[in-house]
């Protein structure tokens, strides 16, 4: 491949990713070389190469082969500058970092999402239990098994670490694993080369299709016409489907009924909303690998607390604003501190604070319980009003900035003693009552939508 062709690809990502994407994470990239399947990138830092090796490479790879360029992987070389007291070395990052990638039928995975790097909570462990299921490569009695949730919630690790535990465990099968986009971008491109004989025989041939962000083709009538006949040789011929979207099959928008109904006939499962000890593990699983990374770094206690409760809804965001702050630190010279924190990571501080009222939790909690408004911020202690003013009281304290005397006046004028007696009542009721910790999640789920 020339510098010419990698000028032609740039121009395509350029229109693809957007302008801020583009300036910040493509346009750093100088290509050297392509060797045995092997495109080669200098970057300025590591950073922008780790960056790009999670964001982008499955569809730089994609636009070389677009160009018959036979490449694999993606190689990032940069000057290491970022300890001052060392002499600068040359380090090497391969797409899907830490330290390899791996290749399923010409799809690229990304080396850290395994089942080992997966951390398993209660919003997740169904699907995980089902993820792992299919990856044992034995007979499943569900099939398609379709994962949805909200963006950063672990789909997407799952799919991976499924394809990476049947290579390992079956090397032997064709594991075809792609997202919509790549499947519609193949499709039409076998339309106008006229190879839609290659296309049907390379899609009907796996024994394992894995198809990423589904929702993607929904309107895109000839790829969803594609699809529906593929997912029914495959399915026809016994072969497993794994299918992701970011919602569920039946509110995709556009999206053909019968293949709706199709997806539907699998196991569909939903991944939650994280919860506090859910994030808190993530952190600290992910702390871990970067402290083997910047063994010099220093984190200070609170620190990781601080973040799962501060960073509630996307995972995504979670493990970015950890990412930064350890790069940041490692620029400075710094211990990780909550002053460090609030000073990097303003920005996402600020568009994670949460701004939900205590009205808002009243009447979400009534609605939920089927009660009257009134009768939950009324003076009538009775289980059915008392254990829902409970919860409201729980979810304003953990969502809402108000004291417990401005939350006791909410509620009817109570004194904040009641308030906190109420808190620490739901805080015991929810790790012993699992219908109390399921009402939790929909409730903080439905105020954080």
């Amino acid at each position: 491949m020339t510098s010419e062709s990698w000028g032609a690809i740039r121009d395509m990502l350029r229109g693809s990713v957007g302008k801020n994407n583009y300036k910040n994470w493509i346009e750093p990239l100088v290509f050297t070389q392509l060797s045995e399947g092997v495109a080669t990138f200098e970057v300025p830092t590591n950073f922008i190469g780790n960056y790009v090796s999670q964001n982008y490479a499955d569809q730089i790879i994609y636009m070389f082969r677009q160009r018959k360029c036979d490449v694999s992987r993606l190689s990032f070389v940069a000057a290491n500058s970022q300890r001052p007291a060392a002499p600068a070395t040359v380090a090497r990052v391969d797409a899907a970092v830490p330290t390899q990638t791996a290749e399923v039928s010409g799809a690229s995975l990304d080396a850290r999402f395994t089942f080992d790097t997966f951390v398993v909570g209660k919003p997740n462990e169904l699907a995980h239990a089902a993820a792992r299921r299919v990856a044992e490569g034995g007979p499943v009695t569900f099939n398609p098994l379709f994962l949805y949730g909200g963006v950063g919630l672990g789909k997407t690790h799952l799919m991976h670490a499924i394809a990476h535990e049947l290579r390992l465990r079956q090397p032997h099968l064709n594991v075809l694993y792609l997202s919509a986009e790549q499947f519609m971008y193949r499709f039409i491109s076998a339309l106008r080369e006229r190879k839609m004989m290659d296309f049907k025989s390379l899609f009907r041939s796996v024994d394992v299709l894995m198809v990423d962000d589904v929702q993607f083709i929904a309107g895109k009538d000839s790829t969803q016409e594609e699809f529906f006949h593929t997912f029914n040789a495959l399915v026809d011929s016994g072969k497993q489907i794994v299918i992701s979207a970011d919602r569920a099959p039946g509110e995709i928008k556009d999206l053909e009924e019968r293949i709706k109904s199709r997806l539907q006939c699998g196991l569909v499962v939903d991944l939650h909303p994280t919860d506090y000890e859910l994030r808190l593990g993530i952190l600290q699983t992910k702390a871990e690998l970067y402290k083997a990374q910047y063994p010099d770094l220093e984190i200070a206690g609170g620190v990781l607390e601080f973040l799962a409760h501060r960073i509630s809804t996307n995972v995504r965001v979670l493990e970015g604003a950890l990412t930064r702050l350890f790069a940041f630190a490692s620029l400075v010279g710094r211990e990780i501190t909550l002053e460090l924190v609030q000073d990097c990571l303003a920005d996402v501080l600020k568009a994670s604070d949460r701004k939900v009222t205590v009205e808002e939790i009243q009447r979400k909690v009534s609605e939920h319980y089927n009660i009257r408004l009134s009768d939950l911020i009324g003076p009538k202690r009775v289980r059915t009003y008392a254990r829902p003013r409970q919860i409201a009281m729980y979810l304003a304290k953990s969502m809402t900035s108000r004291s417990l005397p401005e939350i006791g006046r909410r509620f009817g004028g109570r004194d904040h003693t009641t308030v906190m007696h109420g808190v620490k009542r739901i805080e015991e009721l929810r790790n012993k009552d699992s219908q109390i910790a399921d009402d939790l999640e929909m409730l903080r789920r439905a105020l954080e939508a």
